[in-house]
């Protein structure tokens, strides 16, 4: 299926490897220019060979308010404007309740909250004033089900969550949509690393039995990024495997 993208020009934070280089994939083979972004200028590279497609690759580091705005301006100017922004960031140290600083709290909302909001702060004006625009901020199950030992994260994520839907209503009648996806465990280094080879989904309690593959997750954002899902906005969209099990 065309997605009707093919020439748009798309921003997508964090994309040297996992969900955020899968989105980024997706939105190549679908004829989209991407800029990536990341904080190493060898990863940065690298992605940008195995993307192929035209890629431009930029070094930054968008876990702060400067230097997320400045990553939106550097993208804007490599691309001569964005039509599609996807904010991606990793998350906060663990903790909980008991164990968690309080001057935790700032760093973590600063990178998974602010970000969020300075990024979309400066690329949806441009997006209003061309009248299309797609955000897609990959987020977390987080928002849906908060997590144990990720109240940083939890908290943090819960309020992008909220920010989104807010301008999600505000923007709709320019042509942007704003959603957010909700990533449950996926292929990627990270959950490698984290469970040991190739975890069983099975045994993880997904109900698809099996753990997701990145590049099926990178669709899911190409589709919100569609003339198709034009109707699309607002909403926060779980890739899980049937994990999350909130009604709503």
């Amino acid at each position: 299926m065309d997605l009707g993208i093919a020439g748009r020009r798309a921003a997508v934070t964090a994309a040297t490897g996992g969900l955020g280089f899968a989105a980024a994939a997706a939105l190549a083979a679908e004829g989209v220019q991407v800029a990536i972004c990341g904080r190493d200028r060898g990863r940065v590279d690298a992605a940008v060979e195995r993307l192929g497609h035209g890629a431009v690759g930029l070094v930054a580091d968008v876990g702060t308010v400067e230097g997320a705005t400045a990553w939106v301006a550097a993208a804007a100017e490599a691309l001569g404007g964005i039509d599609i922004l996807v904010p991606n960031a990793g998350g906060p140290p663990p903790g909980n309740f008991a164990t968690a600083g309080l001057e935790q709290y700032l760093p973590a909302i600063e990178l998974n909250l602010l970000s969020v909001v300075a990024m979309c702060k400066a690329a949806i004006p441009s997006m209003q004033a061309q009248r299309w625009g797609r955000v897609v901020a990959i987020t977390s199950l987080a928002v849906r089900q908060p997590m144990a030992n990720l109240i940083l994260s939890n908290t943090a994520r819960a309020g992008a969550t909220g920010f989104l839907k807010t301008v999600a209503r505000e923007v709709a009648a320019d042509g942007v949509t704003v959603n957010s996806v909700l990533p449950g465990l996926h292929a990627t280094d990270r959950v490698t690393q984290l469970y040991g080879g190739q975890p069983d989904g099975a045994a993880l309690g997904i109900p698809a039995k099996v753990i997701g593959s990145p590049a099926d997750f990178g669709q899911v954002v190409a589709f919100l990024c569609s003339e198709q899902a034009r109707y699309v906005t607002g909403t926060a969209l779980a890739v899980d495997g049937g994990a999350d099990s909130a009604l709503l």
